[in-house]
């Protein structure tokens, strides 16, 4: 059904990151599964729109805001639309009242759920967050029913960077402990004897705004700075005089650490008895990002056997945690009640910044803070709903090929097609490919709205290349090709004649493939995970691990080998059902003739 339907051409705007352009007035995305409703059902073929027109507005949008905003965010409100300010709503009141407004404005106290979404009868245009988090918006339920969801990612950028200083110089110099003694009458000047932090190594976990001006300040301070992030430009870095450095390196030779990363699959108790077992004794760790990278049990444990002298948090895997929390109540621990933001200036700044998306937003113009995946025609979607999922995993499997501590900052995407470029628009392509580069190792969420303004924000370059082919156009891509300049590679193999990390795919039944990696040909489904291997090109290979895996019931779905030249070098490709153990992955690389391998995880 796929193959026989007919794409209209997609004229959109073009536009740079430092305009404002406005939102095609169909811009808008079936559910995922449109594609199941033949065209005989015109009914069920719904579409959620995002629209702007100059008869939209005729009249004063109404805005409602749920919690206290900044006097200088409600005077730019109230400047283009009708402002209700509501506080402390119950969810019954919330739902009653969100009938009647075309914005809502919350923070985190606010829960903004499938039902007020229901209520809001598809008048609700967009939910602006006040702050970062949007754990407390249901996405789905917002996407499902047209609404665009801004944050305020960056006015806070300052006060939580001056926060991460001060727990810092408070934890070294005993300033909390020191003054709860005084307070109860005692005089311990021998007690609470600090540390110096000049001339100290601290290293910056999560090299974004926050971690760079942390890193900035501590300069001043007299520290010798190291960073450690995937993403971070090594030329970025330099010119604050701080050297990026793997993980392992960073946490072993640290005098201070300072957390900085998103909470991810990835990062989630990053920080465990394993890594802690690493870090130099007497190392001081500040938290100001967000509790799940600590492992919070095996904190305590390394605070008691003083591998950790101390440790200062403003943030908790539980919030408020408990009073009996064994880490609250330590003695060599420094708490603060998820203060990173609050300062007048960064209220304010987060007032200024949420009012401008969401009045943005009401005009009908592009967000670049927009969090929740902004919409295509169905017709747009039904077709190229397998050339997406290829683009996404293509990405995801290129910047897992990085070797740690090289930044991402160069990707080339090469597009074959037999369709002339005006019938053939790239730029969901494009943003999944950035999503799929992107998220695996941060907190953004990537769409095709705040694509390119993340990539750049990032120092991620993304150049397009179409290579025209002879045939015909009826299906809309041959090929995509993904190549990252200028890093190393985990899977030397992966490296082309040329020097960059390469991978290609393109989608065969319906299905995303995996054909080409580095100058070798594969085939093999995108689907599950994938296990690639360097060996020798000789009898028996595929049978041997084979059977390493079977052995530790690991499932394999698909298996494919490229090779130069017979019994030369070749790759071999698996997919695999399940993640293998380090035990199966070790046996895996101690066969004799398999020179490199990796495991890659979609």
């Amino acid at each position: 059904m796929m193959a026989s339907l007919k794409t209209p051409t997609l004229k959109t705007p073009s536009f740079a990151l430092s305009s404002k352009p406005r939102l095609p007035s169909a811009f808008s995305a079936a559910f995922p599964n449109t594609a199941r409703f033949p065209r005989s059902h015109p009914q069920r073929r719904r579409f959620l729109i995002v629209t702007a027109s100059s008869s939209s507005f005729s009249n004063k949008p109404t805005v409602l805001v749920a919690e206290k905003l900044g006097e200088a965010g409600l005077t730019l409100l109230k400047e283009f639309a009708n402002v209700d300010c509501s506080y402390n709503l119950s969810p019954e009141e919330l739902c009653t009242k969100i009938s009647l407004c075309d914005a809502l404005i919350v923070r985190s106290g606010t829960k903004v759920n499938r039902e007020v979404f229901e209520s809001s009868g598809g008048r609700l245009k967009v939910v602006g967050r006040a702050g970062v988090g949007i754990d407390n918006v249901d996405l789905s339920a917002a996407t499902e029913h047209g609404c665009l969801v801004v944050n305020a990612p960056t006015a806070n950028t300052v006060a939580a960077a001056e926060h991460g200083i001060a727990l810092l110089a408070a934890m070294a110099r005993n300033v909390a402990q020191a003054d709860a003694s005084v307070k109860a009458g005692k005089w311990q000047r021998n007690k609470y004897v600090g540390v110096s932090l000049v001339g100290k190594t601290l290293a910056v976990l999560g090299f974004g705004k926050v971690g760079s001006e942390v890193a900035r300040r501590a300069k001043g301070l007299g520290m010798h700075v190291i960073a450690h992030d995937p993403y971070a430009p090594a030329d970025r870095a330099r010119a604050i005089g701080v050297e990026l450095v793997s993980f392992d390196e960073a946490i072993a030779t640290a005098d201070f650490i300072s957390l900085h990363m998103p909470l991810t699959p990835a990062t989630n108790k990053m920080l465990n008895d394993e890594t802690f077992a690493k870090m130099k004794k007497g190392v001081r760790i500040v938290n100001v990002a967000r509790g799940g990278v600590i492992d919070e049990e095996a904190l305590v444990r390394a605070l008691d056997a003083g591998v950790v002298a101390q440790a200062a948090l403003d943030v908790f895997s539980e919030e408020p945690p408990k009073q009996d929390s064994k880490l609250v109540q330590h003695e060599r621990v420094t708490v603060t009640p998820h203060l990173g933001a609050s300062t007048m200036e960064a209220q304010e700044g987060v007032a200024i910044e949420i009012a401008e998306a969401v009045v943005g937003a009401l005009k009908g113009e592009l967000a670049a803070t927009a969090v929740n995946a902004p919409m295509v025609p169905a017709e747009v979607l039904t077709e190229l709903k397998p050339y997406v999922e290829l683009a996404e995993k293509l990405g995801r499997l290129a910047v897992q090929l990085v070797a740690g501590g090289s930044g991402v900052k160069t990707v080339k995407v090469s597009y074959a097609s037999s369709r002339a470029p005006d019938d053939l628009d790239t730029r969901l392509l494009r943003a999944m490919i950035t999503k799929g580069l992107i998220e695996p190792i941060s907190s953004v969420f990537v769409n095709l709205v705040n694509a390119d303004y993340t990539a750049k924000q990032r120092g991620l370059r993304i150049t397009e290349e179409r290579i025209l082919l002879d045939g015909s156009p009826e299906s809309p891509l041959e090929s995509i090709q993904v190549q990252i300049a200028n890093v190393e590679s985990k899977f030397a193999s992966a490296m082309s004649e040329s020097g960059e990390i390469k991978v290609e795919g393109r989608v065969k039944d319906g299905i995303p493939h995996l054909t080409k990696v580095g100058s070798f040909e594969v085939d093999v489904s995108l689907e599950g995970s994938i296990i690639l291997c360097r060996q020798v090109d000789q009898p028996g290979m595929i049978g041997t691990v084979g059977s390493i895996l079977g052995e530790e019931n690991v499932n394999v779905s698909f298996m494919s080998v490229g090779r130069v030249a017979p019994r030369k070098h070749a790759v071999m490709a698996i997919g695999v059902d399940e993640q293998p153990s380090k035990e199966t992955l070790k046996r895996i690389g101690e066969v004799p003739a398999i020179e490199e391998f990796v495991f890659l995880k979609l």
